[in-house]
């Protein structure tokens, strides 16, 4: 778990980058004159931590306004605590999902499905692409950015030319086309988001996880290298699915009982989906069973009689 902060020199002076891991996405706070906001809010068990850190910059400052860029897990996992601690503050989200968040749909919103945790949050307003939303006393625009979910957006700020990613570009890479593996077609809609990055053309981008960089063409040659290679083999792209799911999980809990683990993998439905779709002539237990032996074979978990554990 970490909580460094940072920034590259282009960013602005008011903005602050909570480089978070990948169990939580990366906290982007802005300190303005009149308004504070934070986009995205990393995962619940790390809830406490963002508290916390966005606390040290603001004191006795209120946070004012949070956004979220989609609703995954791990950008909104803290929205309720953040909500709490401040009572006033704002809640923008993405408009695909408002109906979704407003009844809790917990299944809807993937939270049941990838076998992962968010607490209930409440809404007050919507980020809708083609507007522009006051961050740091600049103004930043929103655009949608459909590909690893159908509603994520990006925001970008044209006088430093910087751009808020999300999972839509990392340094290497992007994150899982979701809906790709739920039988919607969503390859494309990442080309097209990776094109429009191109075209906004920005200085540094500070990505849903990793650190900010600044060699955004060589990050889009790796990445639509990458697009190109699951496009010709979506079954590798749905097996490096599962893997991240597992990996989430092991994160998560950081070490887990066999036979629990066992339940988890059983009982969680994306897993169950992709199976079905993608590997239905190999046993679950089978396909699993081989993706966490690469898991501890990278140093990346490890096991014994009892437990799994994250390494």
């Amino acid at each position: 778990m970490s909580g460094r902060s940072g920034a590259s020199a282009g960013l602005p002076a008011n903005v602050v980058v909570f480089e978070r891991g990948w169990l939580s996405s990366n906290n982007v706070l802005f300190v303005g004159t009149e308004e504070t906001a934070v986009v995205d809010t990393g995962y619940v068990t790390h809830a406490e931590q963002t508290v916390a850190l966005i606390e040290s910059v603001l004191g006795e400052r209120p946070l004012d306004h949070i956004l979220n860029t989609h609703l995954h897990s791990d950008h909104c996992g803290g929205n309720a605590a953040l909500q709490a601690r401040y009572p006033c503050v704002r809640t923008d989200i993405p408009p695909g999902e408002a109906a979704l968040v407003e009844r809790w749909d917990e299944e809807a919103l993937s939270f049941v499905a990838t076998g992962q945790t968010c607490p209930r949050f409440g809404l007050t307003g919507l980020l809708k692409p083609g507007t522009d939303c006051l961050l740091g006393d600049r103004q930043w625009q929103v655009h949608a950015a459909p590909g690893h979910d159908p509603h994520s957006v990006i925001l970008f700020e044209p006088v430093s030319r910087t751009l808020i990613s999300a999972d839509a570009l990392w340094e290497n890479g992007f994150g899982v086309a979701f809906p790709e593996l739920a039988g919607e077609p969503s390859f494309a809609d990442m080309a097209a988001t990776l094109d429009l990055i191109e075209a906004l053309a920005p200085l540094q981008v500070v990505p849903g996880h990793g650190a900010v960089f600044g060699d955004v063409d060589k990050s889009l040659t790796i990445a639509r290298r990458r697009l190109d290679g699951l496009r010709r083999n979506p079954e590798k792209h749905a097996r490096h699915a599962i893997k991240v799911l597992m990996k989430f999980k092991l994160l998560e809990m950081q070490a887990i009982g066999i036979d629990e683990w066992e339940r988890w993998l059983k009982g969680t439905p994306y897993l169950a989906n992709i199976h079905s779709r993608f590997f239905a002539d190999v046993e679950l237990d089978r396909l699993t069973g081989g993706i966490l032996s690469e898991l501890i074979a990278s140093g990346a978990a490890s096991m014994d009689r009892a437990f799994i554990r994250n390494v």
